[in-house]
């Protein structure tokens, strides 16, 4: 009886606030609305006063469209807030205190529906003045103020209308409230109290004789799982040291007491095997048992020793082996030794083979670097040839003909010697043209005076000249910049290599030589339109079958000199890129 009283408390209560906030959305619903229709009329006079102030110099159909709708919503709510209306959810209004402000407000609001509905209907019509606009618009603001008053109080009272059901509906759940406590009380009083005495000294004795009956199994349980990890974890190790570790023990005499499986395995023995001495067990050999029974016996310090050994099995296998002799029982005058140790046999062969390889290694590495230097070796003399070639040939010939023509002059015939003065002229232009040419190639100033963009710049336009080539260098770099002169030489050199292999052997009518500096990266680039070539072949001719090649060899090595990276894209009848790209550090760069 007590639960269904409280019960019915909770229902009641739950049915009065399922019933107030039904009643509370409908009155939350009717003042939103009686509030709308406040702003509805501001929002008809502020509409009226632009139409007024737009008219008649602008159009005012969209103003006049939206008054309208405005109008439209006002009235609809205007209707339904007293007969009700199931679009808008709202009730019919039977209050007679808000029916009656309703009364009041009503010639307000029909002066104000009247005049709107009079400008939209002069406006449809086309008949619309300035005069009747003005008097309408008076309308409106005449009315509007007295509107807005009436519909304060309306919103007032309904207002006050919703807080009186909340003050009800408040004032039955205090009573229903002091009902479910009394309940509660008596409840407490003569029932819970006894019966919760009762029972906390029933569950006291049962929890008392519980602890008491756990603590014995817990320490029964305790004694056994020890018991249990003892045996466990002996028989684990026992299973380890046996089947997993090379591990034997030894008296100090050198017989055996115990030896794991794996370690019998190992040396391909059987346990009646283990009658004679650890050291002849381990090895065949003499000389390895006679070194076994020196350490064994000298081993009787307090301390652990390690040692590297090579023994030879009966069945003829050798191993190496990684022991470590540890002492025990040293306060006894009985010591023996443990004996543990790791097969390294693998470790040692690998170690010999990286051997055989590091040397075999640095043997090719320095045939390779004889073969290099006899290479590089050959290009300088072949360049030193090419050189007194171009000094023979070209400047000893001029130097000669420069010689007997002025040897040949004869003073008296005053004709013939001014022609030959201007002959020597002109010989001696061309012999200081040949010279200039000769101290270009081999060390153009501007590269170490002013860096390797106007070295680049003079080579190509001083090959042009001389080989009638279409040469032509672009630079795409906004800085003056200047990097390591090694790596300017090194890349002039490049450039300079790549450039003549244009003109010797590609035959291009047109080379272009780019260069550019980007997130500190200098790259060359060298275009030709030449008869190229298949750089599949290239790389497995060797470089002394041509000159081409070693010129491909010494380009490469240059650049590698400098951590450069070089590349080489070319195909029959398409011509030749030649890119060389160079990251700088920041530290070296000077602007």
């Amino acid at each position: 009886m007590a639960f269904a009283g409280i019960a019915l408390t909770i229902i009641i209560a739950q049915i009065l606030i399922q019933s107030h906030l039904n009643s509370q959305l409908s009155d939350s619903r009717i003042i939103n609305v009686a509030g709308f229709q406040r702003a509805y009329s501001q929002k008809l006079t502020k509409e009226v006063l632009l139409i007024k102030d737009l008219f008649p110099e602008k159009n005012i159909d969209h103003v006049v469209q939206k008054m309208k709708e405005t109008l439209d919503s006002w009235k609809s709510r205007h209707v339904g807030l007293q007969m009700g209306s199931e679009e808008l959810t709202l009730p019919k209004e039977t209050n007679e205190g808000v029916l009656q402000l309703f009364n009041q407000v009503e010639p307000y609001h029909t002066a104000m529906v009247t005049a709107a509905e009079k400008i939209v209907e002069l406006h449809q019509q086309k008949k619309l003045l300035t005069d009747q606009l003005a008097e309408l618009t008076t309308t409106i603001l005449k009315n509007e103020d007295g509107f807005l008053q009436i519909m304060d109080h309306i919103v007032n009272e309904y207002d006050s209308r919703s807080k009186e059901k909340l003050e009800s509906l408040k004032r039955k759940e205090y009573l229903l409230l002091i009902i479910s406590i009394l309940i509660l009380l008596l409840e407490i009083i003569l029932i819970f109290r006894p019966l919760s005495l009762q029972i906390r000294k029933t569950i006291f004795n049962l929890m008392e004789s519980r602890l008491q009956s756990e603590n014995q199994a817990k320490e029964t349980e305790r004694l056994f799982l020890e018991k249990e990890k003892s045996l466990k974890d002996l028989q684990e190790l026992n299973f380890v040291i046996d089947n997993a570790s090379l591990f034997a023990s030894a008296r100090q005499d050198g017989s055996i007491v115990f030896m794991s499986k794996k370690f019998l395995q190992l040396l391909g023995l059987e346990a009646s095997d283990l009658k004679r001495p650890l050291s002849e067990v381990l090895t065949t050999e003499e000389g390895q048992q006679q070194y076994l029974k020196e350490i064994l016996k000298n081993n009787r310090k307090n301390f652990i020793r390690t040692e590297e050994i090579k023994i030879t099995t009966e069945k003829g296998n050798e191993y190496w082996l990684d022991v470590s002799i540890v002492p025990m029982h040293q306060s006894s005058q009985q010591q023996s030794v443990l004996i543990l140790c790791s097969d390294i046999t693998e470790r040692k062969e690998n170690a010999l083979k990286v051997e055989q390889l590091t040397q075999q290694n640095f043997e090719e590495r320095m045939q390779q670097k004889k073969l290099q230097a006899s290479q590089i070796v050959e290009g300088q003399e072949e360049e030193r040839k090419r050189i007194a070639k171009d000094i023979h040939d070209g400047i000893g010939q001029m130097l000669t003909a420069l010689r007997f023509n002025i040897e040949s002059i004869d003073v008296g015939n005053q004709t013939k010697t001014a022609e030959k003065i201007e002959y020597l002229k002109a010989l001696t232009a061309d012999l200081i043209k040949g010279v200039r040419t000769a101290t270009f190639n081999l060390t153009p100033p501007e590269l170490s005076d002013h860096g390797i963009f106007p070295a680049l710049h003079k080579m190509t336009n001083e090959l042009s000249k001389l080989t009638g080539k279409n040469i032509l260098f672009e630079n795409k770099t906004e800085d003056y910049i200047r990097f390591d002169s090694l790596a300017e030489t090194n890349i002039y050199r490049v450039t300079q290599e790549a450039v003549n292999n244009a003109i010797k052997y590609a035959e291009a009518n047109y080379i272009l030589v780019t260069i550019d500096y980007k997130n500190q990266i200098l790259s060359v680039v060298i275009d030709d339109d030449g008869k190229g070539f298949n750089t599949d072949i290239m790389k497995s001719l060797p470089t002394n079958q041509s000159e081409g090649g070693m010129g491909l060899f010494f380009m490469k090595e240059r650049i590698s000199y400098i951590n450069g990276r070089l590349f080489i894209h070319s195909e029959p009848g398409k011509g030749t890129r030649v890119t060389i790209n160079y990251k700088t550090e920041q530290k070296e760069l000077v602007v």
